[in-house]
């Protein structure tokens, strides 16, 4: 009896996760966390606006959501003060990138990125036989002049940079971004991740015309808005390639009560203004803790913030463990020298004072187990 016939590209592949969720955490470990902090949640939740308009869609969830997100849609192009045309909607950030990638992606096709940065990104290009080519991060953030450099010199398809940072929540002003689209290589189409911009200082949003085909940018109701498990993003881009996903999107993959949750929370102004004044008090907390345990924090323009653990990525992960043990989950970068340094999403006053209990102990055990 034989098995599917898998195409060569997914043989050649070995089998990867970008994330171990904290559910399949608990599971391993037998018990739930006590604070769940490594996952960029929003732990302040949704408008409750949002989530009034979800429970009154849930009885009508017997019908398909609308397969063009028209209303959503319209009130996304109304907030960017863009065409309706401009704008797609979509499973969350990751389903667009995956919906890009398969677009303008075949095997062998250049793509460039940062050495450590979101690799969700990097599972989707090489999903579709995509050649990643990364730069190093300079100083703590993504490196515009380099990536364009790395792009301009592999003839890439695309070219990746999130701007706030994930993982280490670091920003670059307007200007530098407008810059780098600029110098976009003829061919190249460059990806902007906006997931976090909301909680950016002003000046940190680009000014893009919604036609430039040389740029998509992508953002989300995970982060702001609360609503990570709803899984809504959007792009903004030119008609032509907002057009083009047509061809290859699920047309029914959108929920009717994300739909409404997501269009509700986007008319809810007062309560966006509300989370950046949460988030902005979090971070503080978050960065006041790693101070009193004599590590220091990264400026942060997200709703995380990354801690300088002060050593390498092995007394990091050394703490990482710790932490997992004392029941806190958070995550921390991937590549050195950024693997120093562990992240922490913001969330309740309940869940930072678990933290803040755990540290202590969590440091003095890495400390002991790496000094044997």
């Amino acid at each position: 009896m034989t098995g599917p016939r898998y195409t060569k590209l997914i043989e050649s592949l070995p089998a990867t996760v970008p994330f171990v969720g904290p559910e399949e955490q608990e599971r391993r470990a037998g018990r739930p966390f006590a604070a769940r902090l490594g996952a960029n949640e929003n732990g302040f939740g949704p408008s409750p606006r949002a989530i009034a308009a979800m429970a009154a869609a849930a009885g009508d969830v017997w019908k398909y959501g609308d397969s063009t997100s028209f209303e959503l849609r319209a009130e996304i192009a109304a907030h960017h003060g863009v065409a309706v045309e401009n704008v797609l909607v979509g499973e969350g950030i990751d389903g667009l990138l995956g919906y890009l990638c398969r677009l303008v992606i075949e095997p062998g096709d250049a793509v460039v990125t940062s050495d450590g940065a979101y690799p969700t990104f990097n599972y989707h290009v090489a999903g579709f036989g995509g050649v990643l080519h990364k730069v190093p991060y300079a100083t703590d953030r993504e490196d515009p002049q380099a990536l364009i450099a790395k792009a301009a010199e592999t003839q890439a398809k695309l070219v990746y940079i999130a701007n706030p940072d994930n993982p280490m929540g670091t920003w670059h002003a307007r200007e530098t971004i407008e810059e780098m689209i600029e110098a976009v290589p003829e061919g190249t189409l460059m990806v902007l991740d906006e997931a976090y911009v909301e909680f950016a200082p002003e000046g940190t949003e680009a000014r893009i015309a919604a036609d430039d085909p040389r740029v998509i940018r992508m953002r989300t109701f995970s982060k702001a808005h609360g609503m990570a498990g709803a899984r809504v993003g959007y792009a903004v881009a030119a008609p032509g390639l907002i057009a083009a996903f047509d061809k290859i999107r699920n047309h029914f993959g959108m929920c009717r009560i994300s739909q409404e949750g997501a269009l509700a929370a986007l008319q809810d102004k007062t309560w966006q203004a509300y989370m950046r004044l949460l988030v902005a008090g979090a971070r503080d907390r978050i960065t006041a803790i790693a101070e009193e345990n004599g590590l220091s924090a990264l400026p942060s323009a997200t709703n995380f913030v990354a801690i300088d653990c002060g050593q390498d990525g092995d007394f990091a992960r050394a703490v990482l463990a710790e932490l997992g043990a004392r029941g806190i989950f958070v995550r921390m970068p991937f590549v050195a020298p950024q693997d120093r340094c562990i992240r922490v999403s913001v969330g309740p006053d309940a869940e930072l004072d678990a933290f803040a209990a755990a540290l202590p102990d969590a440091l003095a055990a890495a400390r002991a187990k790496l000094s044997r």
